[in-house]
C-alpha cells in the first residue's frame, strides 16, 4: 500500500486490477470503461451473453456473473485469479436491481430474491477475494450502496432493505479491517442516469398484484413512470459522478467510509441529520 510520501499516480500503478460487477449498463458500464482508460486492468461482469460480447468488443475482460448463483461467483473469482497470478487489488460491488412495491404487497420469495442479488451475493464475492487481499496486505473494497440505504422511501422497501443491510454489514467489516491495509468504502448515490428504474418494471409486474392492492392508484402512476424509463430531473447526473467517487475510494491514501453523491442524496442525508424523524419521513413519503 501507499506510504505517506507517495502520490496518487504512484498508488495507481500499484492498484492495477479491479473487478467491476453489473457492467452491462449505467454506473458499472461507465466505471469499467473509465477505469480501463485510466490504466486499470478491469474484469467486468454481466449476465447476458450480448452484454458480455459488447464489453469484450470494447477491450474489457468480461465474465458471466449472477449474484443469485454462488457457482458463478466462485467461477468468476477462480478465472480472475488465474489470469492475475493470484492477485487482486480492488473489487467494486455494483450489480443490483430494484424490486418496486409496497412492503405489504411483497411476496416473501420476491424479498428473498432481492437479497440474494443485492446482499448475499455481494457478501459471497467479498469473502472470496478477502484471502487474496489479506495475503497481499492491501486492497480496496468499494460497494455501491444508495441514498435509500440511509433514507428510505415508500414503494422501495425491498431495495431499501437490501441497501440498509449492505450498509450495516460492510461498516462492521470496515472496522474489522482496521490496520490490515485493506480499505472499504460505500458509495451512496441519489438519482443517476441508468436503467435501474426501467429494469425494475419486469420485477414489479412479476411479483406485485396491482389489481388487488390497496395501493392500486399509486401503482398506476408508478407504472406510467417506469414505462417511461424512470423519473426525469435536471438534478439527475450521469454515472461519471459515481466514477469520481469510486476513483477517490480506489486511489486515496485515506478513502472515506461514505461517499454521498448527487445533490438530492446530499440533501436527503442532511435532512436526516437535522429534522425530527416523523417530519423527515412525511417529507420522503410525498416525494415517492
Amino acid at each position: 500500500m501507499a506510504t505517506p510520501g507517495q502520490t496518487t499516480s504512484t498508488v495507481a500503478k500499484e492498484l492495477r486490477t479491479v473487478i467491476v460487477t453489473g457492467a452491462s449498463s449505467g454506473i458499472g458500464a461507465y466505471c469499467a470503461r473509465a477505469l480501463k482508460a485510466e490504466g486499470w486492468r478491469v474484469f467486468a461482469t454481466a449476465r447476458k451473453p450480448a452484454d458480455i460480447a459488447v464489453l469484450e468488443a470494447d477491450g474489457l475482460e468480461a465474465f458471466y456473473l449472477d449474484y443469485r448463483e454462488p457457482e458463478s461467483i466462485a467461477a468468476l473469482v477462480e478465472a480472475v485469479l488465474e489470469r492475475t497470478g493470484g492477485t487482486l487489488d480492488a473489487l467494486f460491488n455494483n450489480g443490483a436491481y430494484a424490486q418496486p412495491g409496497a412492503v405489504e404487497d411483497l411476496p416473501v420469495a420476491a424479498l428473498r430474491e432481492q437479497f440474494e442479488a443485492n446482499f448475499f451475493g455481494w457478501h459471497d464475492l467479498t469473502r472470496r477475494v478477502m484471502p487474496v487481499m489479506r495475503r497481499q496486505g492491501h486492497g480496496r473494497l468499494v460497494h455501491c450502496s444508495s441514498i435509500l440505504g440511509l433514507a428510505p422511501v415508500r414503494f422501495r422497501g425491498a431495495y431499501s432493505a437490501s441497501k440498509h443491510a449492505i450498509e450495516g454489514l460492510m461498516l462492521c467489516m470496515r472496522q474489522e479491517l482496521e490496520g490490515s491495509g485493506i480499505h472499504l468504502s460505500l458509495i451512496e448515490p441519489g438519482p443517476v442516469t441508468s436503467k435501474i428504474a426501467s429494469n425494475g418494471l419486469s420485477w414489479f409486474l412479476k411479483n406485485i398484484d396491482v389489481e388487488n392492492s390497496v395501493h392500486r392508484a399509486d401503482y398506476q402512476a408508478q407504472l406510467a413512470r417506469l414505462q417511461a424509463g424512470g423519473s426525469v430531473s435536471k438534478l439527475k447526473p450521469g454515472p461519471e459522478i459515481v466514477h469520481k467517487a469510486l476513483r477517490h475510494a480506489l486511489l486515496s491514501q485515506r478513502p472515506r467510509p461514505h461517499y454521498v453523491v448527487t445533490v438530492p442524496a446530499r440533501i436527503g442525508a442532511a435532512l436526516k441529520r437535522i429534522l425530527p424523524a416523523s417530519l423527515l419521513y412525511r417529507l420522503l413519503a410525498r416525494r415517492a
